[in-house]
């Protein structure tokens, strides 16, 4: 038992490390690249490439899905693995559904849902704490993917939110009375307050990559449009980060050799969902914009998965020994 805890944490040493790296330089990134986006502000980066990268990159973290239900199956002893991807689409579908029947309350959802699972899944290779104190710190910590974009764009971050079919007035009249009253720059400071306390509390010098990450979604949003940030954000610091440590899971000993099972492994879900948003782009690019149609396509597509993907984490960590 003492040789199985060594090895675990030895494990998530390597994570650590490995993670902070990676935060050091995606800070470093987005400090470069945004500079020079900024300094070019004709520079203009296509809704397109933000699709491209999210449906290569981005994507890829959640493709190993179907192994993590056959996983939480076997723990249920249930060995039909066909009820598990019928469950996943149904869901996906059903979150699609209520999008257009209720884009507003499900817009929220989505939000709030999103920035737990950011807070939560960015950090948890550090606290791995589950109390509802801690919950609340993950989700505020996460709320500033949604805080940052409307203070610093908020018009532009408005005109994404009128693409994803929300018209209630009382949604954008809230959202002003927010902007207008400074309350987002509040909402920045305690998520600001939640990335202090995590760091603080039980001091390590490797928790420096929540102050990393902190800052470097702050540059991004600061320079960037909202839809390029969040891109870049998703794409290469919560992707990267989780699939990190997919990779150590599949080979502990061996990380290129694991970063190349895991390719292989991910490919086909990567293309299968690549293929799938492309066919949901030509049908909404029938009735809206083509650029509108991205921006469907990313969100309402990313709220489809998102919250299978969340379901089935949320029932391997409550049942998995």
């Amino acid at each position: 038992m003492d040789v199985f805890k060594a090895i675990i944490l030895n494990m998530n040493n390597q994570i650590k490390k490995i993670n902070l790296n990676h935060s050091f330089i995606f800070f470093l990134f987005s400090i470069i690249f945004s500079l020079i986006v900024f300094k070019f502000n004709s520079l203009d980066i296509s809704p397109i490439i933000c699709l491209v990268l999210i449906l290569t990159v981005g994507m890829s973290h959640g493709s190993l899905d179907h192994v993590k239900g056959k996983k939480l199956f076997k723990i249920f002893n249930i060995k039909e693995i066909s009820i598990f991807y019928f469950l996943y689409v149904l869901i996906a579908i059903l979150i699609i559904f209520s999008w257009i029947m209720m884009p507003s309350i499900s817009l929220i959802i989505f939000l709030f849902t999103a920035s737990f699972h950011f807070g939560k899944e960015d950090t948890q290779f550090l606290i791995s704490k589950k109390s509802y104190f801690y919950q609340l710190l993950f989700l505020l910590k996460g709320l500033l993917i949604i805080f940052a974009p409307l203070f610093f764009h908020f018009d532009q971050t408005i005109g994404i939110f009128k693409s994803l079919l929300v018209d209630n007035e009382i949604f954008y009249l809230t959202l002003e009375f927010i902007e207008v009253n400074k309350i987002l720059p509040i909402g920045i400071a305690l998520s600001f307050l939640s990335s202090f306390y995590l760091f603080f509390k039980k001091f390590e010098l490797i928790k420096s990559v929540i102050f990393l990450d902190f800052f470097s979604i702050l540059i991004l949003n600061y320079c960037l449009s909202p839809l390029v940030a969040f891109t870049i954000y998703f794409c290469f610091l919560h992707s990267i980060r989780h699939s990190i440590t997919l990779i150590h899971e599949i080979d502990k000993n061996d990380f290129i050799n694991g970063l190349k099972t895991f390719s292989k492994k991910v490919l086909p879900l990567t293309v299968l969902t690549a293929i799938f948003f492309l066919i949901g782009l030509y049908l909404l690019s029938n009735s809206f914009n083509f650029n509108s149609s991205i921006i469907k396509v990313i969100f309402i597509g990313l709220a489809s998965l998102t919250f299978p993907h969340i379901l089935l984490e949320y029932f391997l960590e409550k049942n998995e020994k």
